[in-house]
């Protein structure tokens, strides 16, 4: 089907990644095996503050977890690295949307993109649509579980070019889960637009239901190796952003 902007007057595109803007199979195939590759030789080479604030954070999410009887693997003192190492492949086992997890793997990403290891794929109709969203004015957001470095990084590396430029503000889990109303709200606030100014395109139900739980229009996005979603029949439905007109 086809979205007309101007008739539900839409100023702001609010945009998920994974699924959407993105292949799964970059994430998955690509992104997630060289975080958890290159976690150790990151952690031995780097431990900066903005570093140690992310272990102290997974340090505070593991007690939880084995508070709640999650059963994560142990931390012992004098086998720090190796502790952390562990729970970080824990971690991503469980595809956990850890914001300590997100933030550490984003500065990992940040080491492969700049030495010209990781090059990420958006698909072909999503360099187009912004850009033609960029010159009608609208705002374009992103709402991702992954760090906003991270969105960052993966729109300036992609194999036709940085996409930085279109893009206007970034959201990860430091505003809320993406299954919550209020994060939706938040973000509509940081841009300054009513919720109802806003389209919200993700491949996720559960998401783009609290998102009109905040009041904003949503487009469940039908892309190749996505999986299949509930109640897809409360949702527009897009399968390419040229689905997205004036």
């Amino acid at each position: 089907m086809t979205i007309s902007l101007s008739a539900q007057n839409i100023r702001g595109l609010l945009l998920d990644i994974e699924g959407t803007t993105t292949p799964i199979a970059f994430v998955y195939d690509v992104l997630f095996p060289f975080a958890r590759a290159h976690v150790r030789e990151f952690l031995e080479r780097h431990l900066d503050f903005e570093v140690r604030l992310d272990l102290a954070r997974l340090r505070k999410e593991h007690a939880k977890d084995a508070a709640d009887q999650l059963s994560p693997p142990p931390f012992v003192e004098s086998a720090e690295l190796e502790s952390i190492v562990g729970y970080v492949h824990w971690l991503m086992d469980r595809d956990r949307k850890s914001t300590a997890l997100k933030s550490l793997q984003g500065k990992i990403w940040e080491e492969g993109y700049r030495a010209g290891a990781l090059k990420s794929e958006v698909f072909p109709d999503v360099p187009v649509a912004f850009q033609r969203g960029h010159h009608a004015g609208l705002r374009v957001a992103i709402f991702s579980s992954g760090s906003v470095l991270a969105q960052k990084l993966l729109f300036a590396h992609t194999g036709v070019g940085d996409l930085t430029q279109f893009i206007e503000a970034y959201f990860d889990t430091t505003t809320g889960p993406k299954s919550d109303p209020e994060s939706y709200r938040r973000i509509s606030s940081e841009l300054q637009l009513s919720p109802e100014q806003i389209l919200f395109i993700s491949d996720v139900t559960a998401e783009l239901e609290a998102a009109t739980g905040a009041g904003m229009k949503s487009a469940l996005c039908i892309r190749p190796g996505n999986p299949p979603q509930p109640n897809v029949n409360e949702q527009p439905l897009i399968r390419t952003f040229d689905e997205i007109g004036d």
